[in-house]
């Protein structure tokens, strides 16, 4: 969290309950986000599943980038469980039930795994460019054995930039009688609210996005550059595949993660700088949760990436596909009419009905020799 402060004056903060457009868009926020939720429940879990079913057996052959991808899939995993207590709470109109502890769990839980996610992908950009580009004089960090720590110590880091939060009230009762959780105006009333979340967006965002930017730059920039000068290595693709793969992870963090947190930024300081009125307000919250959608696609946009990135991935998922298509073919055959034990038995009847004619055809020509004879 940063260590600047500033004080806040009576004038800075909005009188929260004349505002009555907060959540005016409830009518819509119902429908959509349940649904995109859902979604990124669904894919996340199952995709993240079937990740953690893929790394499981190379467990005792482990590496660091392997130990890096188990605790991101982790990650992904606790954060798509976190996910059906969010989709009732919206589906209900920002209306949650389940009391203030049970809200404070749930952001707790919800914003660890974010922003774990966001420092395994960091970590995994740093391995990745210090196994290319500099093995020799820091390979002794891709130790398994100092992997271990740094990942017990990426845990402890995500803990102690979240567990402020539970100091501070996540549940408010509105005009309309609903209680809201987790939600912006909730926190308006915290001292330095806005210099607290410009160091935790510089801590959990500005920082790692700049490392994995200039690690995978710097990155394609040394694979391109071996391509050219080995040209066995051009001819087999394998370095264009890489850089594919590093572009899309690469695309794929910054279209998910920068929306939210610019959000926040641009609102923090004009907050600072200025005084928003209700109707700023309001349009920072309804862009909050349509950002904030778009930052959590990303649990289940990353097994699309283990699938062109992962050999033993694609492998196992068109494995389970084609097992499961098989399945469901062979369910057909024996339940519908047409492939009943009936046309099995007529089929090897047309078999038999045919050896016989071949051998009634042999016997006639036979026959016809013995005459000719």
């Amino acid at each position: 969290m940063a260590n600047t402060t500033v004080p806040v004056t009576l004038s800075s903060t909005i009188n929260i309950s004349t505002c009555n457009t907060l959540y005016a868009h409830r009518d819509y926020a119902r429908v959509f986000m349940p649904i995109v939720y859902c979604i990124v429940f669904v894919v996340g879990l199952f995709g993240n599943g079937l990740a953690l079913h893929v790394i499981r057996p190379n467990l005792k052959k482990i590496n660091s980038t392997t130990l890096y991808s188990l605790n991101l899939v982790i990650s992904d995993i606790l954060f798509a469980l976190s996910l059906p207590v969010r989709i009732a709470y919206y589906a209900y109109g920002f209306n949650w039930r389940l009391g203030e502890t049970m809200c404070k769990i749930s952001g707790l839980i919800f914003y660890i795994n974010t922003y774990a996610g966001v420092n395994f992908m960091t970590c995994l950009s740093v391995d990745r460019f210090i196994a290319v580009v500099l093995p020799l004089r820091y390979g002794r960090c891709r130790r398994v054995s100092n992997v271990r720590y740094i990942c017990v110590g990426v845990w402890l880091l995500v803990l102690a930039q979240t567990l402020p939060l539970l100091n501070m009230p996540m549940t408010q009762e509105e005009p309309d009688g609903s209680i809201t959780c987790m939600e912006y105006p909730n926190f308006e009333k915290v001292p330095h609210i806005a210099s607290i979340l410009i160091g935790a967006v510089f801590l959990g965002f500005v920082i790692p996005v700049v490392t994995i930017l200039l690690c995978y730059s710097v990155l394609c920039c040394k694979l391109h550059s071996t391509a050219k000068t080995n040209h066995l290595t051009e001819r087999s693709g394998r370095n264009r595949k890489a850089i594919g793969v590093i572009c899309c992870v690469s695309l794929v963090f910054v279209v998910c993660y920068s929306p939210y947190h610019i959000d926040i930024l641009q609102y923090m300081i004009r907050k600072l700088v200025s005084n928003p009125d209700c109707a700023e307000l309001t349009a920072f919250q309804v862009s909050l949760h349509i950002t904030v959608c778009l930052m959590n696609l990303n649990c289940s946009l990353d097994p699309f990436i283990y699938f062109f990135a992962c050999k033993g991935y694609k492998r196992k998922l068109l494995k389970l596909l084609k097992r499961q298509v098989s399945v469901s073919f062979s369910s057909a055959v024996r339940t519908s009419p047409e492939g009943s034990s009936k046309d099995i038995i007529d089929g090897n009847k047309i078999q038999l009905t045919t050896s016989t004619v071949g051998t009634t055809s042999e016997r006639l020509t036979e026959r016809r020799l013995h005459r000719h004879e």
